[in-house]
């Protein structure tokens, strides 16, 4: 029984040995016509190509408008555009776009078009001897994609760049950084300081680009030698923005994004928003005033930071406004789990709840000083407020808010600025200048107020009526100051009679 037993273990052994080895030979047979497969595809592939290139010997680049996910401008796409924009770039194209350019300070810059290729337009362009040819190409978005919000969606728009095969090493090299090199000298010619604010969103996405920003020509005429301010205050700010805008080298050296926080506060009217605008203009810098109540999730806030461009300032006028930044922070699971449900069409919040804001003060943190930060350089970040002991205190600590201004009431020497301004003659002498300046001392009036009553209403007003017209005006406001005080110690003594 036990040989039996034996052959009989043998027997199997060789017939799984046998199914083995049927088995491994075909897998082999298999790998073997995929591979003869593979060889003879790329072997024809690559005969396709060469047919391909006797026939047709043209090669093209494309430049897209946005890159990286759409989530950022294209630095490319706009040299290409600025590039084609000169007169051997539009010359021959029979539809173009007239945009305007250059800066507003004269009369010859606002009269200044630029020209631009629009869709379906072509041109060539000739370089060392090779001769190139460029398209504009735009796709309109679907009108269904957004239907409850289609104006923010925009066209995507590219450039595309043929040349002959021959031509390649040379198109490829010098000619794209030449094109790329001269576009960056037109931009800069033709750069017209813009005033940006957020485009307010639904918050969904279905994957076509939609702008977050829009503009205006930046035209406001304050400048710092304008400003009613403490002259040594001024200088103070003027130095420090001196520092900023040459610290490139400083910022690299001590690794921090080229960024610098400034936070103006102050009761209204005492010129929190005219600063920033004198800033821009000494800085030479766009600005982007965002409206936080319009951005919907931290995830946009994020969208607009990567849109803004360098040498910038943005603003958050009314901070304290803007946001509930003084409660507790919402942890980060609570704040995916918020951003899951606006982004997901399943979790749908109601009409309600869609148009609140979900900014959270974690979000403007990071926003500030967190890694998404350092997207761009060479930008100041300005918080005014009315009430600064309202904000969270890791807004406004060092790092985040580095420089603090008090924009307060109006001092003499903003009083003898403000007089010389408005009234272009000197007054220091005048009987009322000096009843002014005497009340000043005694009462809280913001510049814009003095400013106010010191301007000229009527072609018949003079020095006289004008300061006439203030000192009225600061007495009134002395006996109001009078009058609450005599009603708070009314007040005050009442309580301690109830007590």
């Amino acid at each position: 029984m036990n040989v039996f037993a034996g052959y009989s273990s043998l027997s199997q052994l060789w017939v799984v040995t046998s199914v083995v080895a049927v088995c491994w030979t075909m897998v082999w047979k298999n790998l073997e016509h995929i591979r003869l497969q593979q060889y003879f595809a790329r072997n024809f592939n690559r005969r396709a190509r060469r047919l391909a290139a006797i026939v047709d010997p043209f090669l093209s680049v494309t430049f897209e408008e946005y890159e990286g996910g759409r989530i950022k401008s294209s630095d490319a796409y706009k040299e290409v555009r600025s590039y084609l924009t000169t007169a051997s770039g539009v010359r021959g194209v029979r539809h173009l776009r007239a945009e305007t350019g250059g800066e507003r300070d004269n009369a010859a810059d606002r009269e200044k078009l630029v020209l631009s290729m629009v869709h379906g337009e072509e041109v060539a362009d000739a370089f060392h001897g090779a001769t190139v040819w460029w398209s504009a190409y735009s796709v309109a978005p679907p009108r269904d994609a957004i239907p409850w919000y289609p104006s923010s969606r925009s066209d995507r728009r590219s450039y595309k760049l043929e040349f002959h095969e021959s031509d390649r090493d040379l198109v490829l090299g010098s000619y794209l950084q030449h094109v790329r090199r001269q576009g960056r000298a037109v931009m800069v010619q033709n750069r017209q300081r813009r005033l940006y604010t957020n485009i307010s969103r639904s918050g969904y996405d279905d994957g076509w680009y939609q702008d977050v920003w829009t503009h205006v020509p930046f035209t406001h005429p304050k400048t710092f030698d304008k400003l009613a301010m403490d002259p040594a205050k001024k200088k103070e700010i003027i130095d420090d923005l001196n520092m900023f805008k040459n610290g490139k080298d400083y910022y690299n050296r001590i690794g921090k994004p080229w960024k610098r926080g400034y936070l103006l506060y102050g009761p209204p009217g005492t010129g929190k928003s005219t600063m920033v605008a004198a800033m821009a203009n000494y800085l030479d810098y766009d600005v982007y005033d965002l409206e936080l109540t319009s951005v919907k999730t931290n995830t946009d806030l994020r969208k607009l930071l990567i849109e803004t461009k360098s040498k910038s300032i943005m603003v958050f006028e009314d901070i304290d406004c803007s946001l509930d930044l003084t409660g507790k922070r919402k942890t980060k699971e609570e704040e995916e789990e918020e951003e899951d449900d606006e982004e997901d069409p399943r979790r749908r919040p109601n009409k309600q709840d869609t148009n609140k804001s979900k900014v959270t003060l974690s979000g403007l943190l990071n926003f500030i000083d967190g890694l998404w930060s350092a997207c761009g350089e060479e930008r100041l970040i300005v918080f005014t407020t009315n009430h600064v002991e309202k904000l969270d205190p890791a807004l406004i600590r060092t790092g985040r808010m580095d420089k603090k201004i008090d924009m307060s009431y109006c001092d003499l020497d903003s009083l003898s600025f403000l007089a010389k301004l408005h009234l272009d003659e000197d007054v220091q002498g005048h009987q009322l200048f000096g009843a002014a300046k005497a009340l000043l001392q005694e009462v809280d009036m913001v510049p814009v107020d003095v400013g106010e009553h010191l301007t000229r209403k009527t072609v018949d007003d003079d020095a006289g009526s004008c300061l006439a017209r203030l000192v009225t005006a600061l007495e009134k406001a002395k006996e109001e100051a009078a009058a609450k005080t005599t009603e708070a110690a009314k007040a005050e003594d009442d309580g301690k009679g109830d007590n």
